[in-house]
């Protein structure tokens, strides 16, 4: 495990993994690196392309770095380790707000958050998780932001429950499973399907409150598309030619799936399949509403939040590129 020291402007020095999932060598491949921050459906694009061929047919050298949380996949992104990112909008936004206005969404695949809450047994409602203690990946990340909108729906606040920071989604199971925490925010099949099958229950069903949230986006920085334009071009293809795959080749979404999640049981697999693709982009395309969402939010702690506009955070060179020549509208070529 190679281990690199991130540093930042205004976001302080970051220690992670870089934990290399792949890496095609080709003397004439366009090397690119790029981070992913939750081993979710939503971000499977990179696995879904590796195994249908698609990095080696655009002839693209393409290294998948997996970051836990969404803030230090932006700090990442921010120091320089990689060129792009698939991760949730928010740590994104804040630090535009903050003044790294290098940073720019490209394409999403996922516009609507679809975490729930689950808990013990004998917590049956929302008002029954005051005082205790919810298992949220990180402070900042979708969950944490899932949370705080689901119980202001049911009359609550965020100072109302205490947050307990796992570092990610297997980490929140395992922490429900132990009893480290009383409830915890999951979502596909390495989390929610998992706990109901451990004998615990909903508390808030996500998908039912249908949250606008730039949930799984494409970011790089603009320097990078000045710099790297046609390289950034051929993996936002990829990632597109991937998303038609995940919508139209069922066995081979849950065979990439089973590997990469480490799960055997179909019926998890489909469930979680069948929740998820509902709200996924099958043309990247973005929502405004998801972004104002994330605006909204930021505005109340970052007054500056107030003055950016969803179009100001997006570029659409690519999907209008891609759009123009009626890739969306193709059948998905594979190896």
């Amino acid at each position: 495990m190679k281990m690199r020291l991130v540093m930042t402007s205004g976001l302080g020095f970051v220690v992670f993994p870089i934990l290399l999932f792949f890496s095609h060598s080709g003397l004439a491949a366009d090397k690119l690196i790029g981070f992913h921050s939750a081993r979710t459906m939503s971000q499977s694009m990179p696995w879904i392309a590796e195994e249908a061929g698609l990095f080696r047919k655009y002839d693209l050298d393409f290294q998948l770095v997996y970051i836990s949380s969404a803030p230090l996949v932006t700090a990442a992104i921010l120091g320089g380790d990689g060129q792009v990112a698939i991760s949730g909008g928010e740590a994104i936004i804040r630090a535009f707000a903050q003044g790294a206005t290098d940073l720019v969404f490209i394409a999403s695949a996922k516009n609507t958050l679809t975490h729930s809450i689950l808990a013990k047994p004998e917590i049956k409602r929302a008002e029954d998780l005051k005082g205790k203690k919810l298992g949220v990946s990180r402070l900042g990340s979708n969950s944490h932001y899932f949370v705080i909108q689901a119980l202001r729906k049911n009359g609550m606040e965020p100072s109302d429950v205490n947050f307990i920071q796992t570092g990610g989604q297997v980490e929140n199971l395992a922490a429900l499973l132990s009893g480290a925490v009383d409830a915890a925010t999951m979502t596909g099949p390495s989390g929610g399907t998992k706990a109901l099958t451990q004998g615990f229950r909903y508390v808030v069903y996500g998908p039912d409150l249908h949250i606008p949230f730039a949930a799984a986006t494409l970011v790089t920085r603009r320097s990078v598309m000045r710099a790297r334009g046609p390289v950034i071009e051929k993996f936002v293809r990829v990632m597109a030619e991937a998303i038609k795959i995940l919508f139209l080749d069922k066995e081979l979404t849950y065979k990439v799936l089973a590997k990469q999640l480490r799960i055997s049981d179909r019926k998890i697999l489909e469930a979680a399949y069948d929740e998820e693709i509902k709200v996924m982009e099958p043309r990247l395309e973005f929502k405004t509403e998801a972004f104002q969402a994330i605006l909204d939010e930021t505005a109340k702690v970052d007054a500056r939040a107030k003055k950016i506009k969803p179009q100001d955070l997006v570029d659409r060179r690519y999907l209008d590129g891609l759009e123009k020549i009626g890739f969306f509208d193709k059948p998905p070529s594979g190896k």
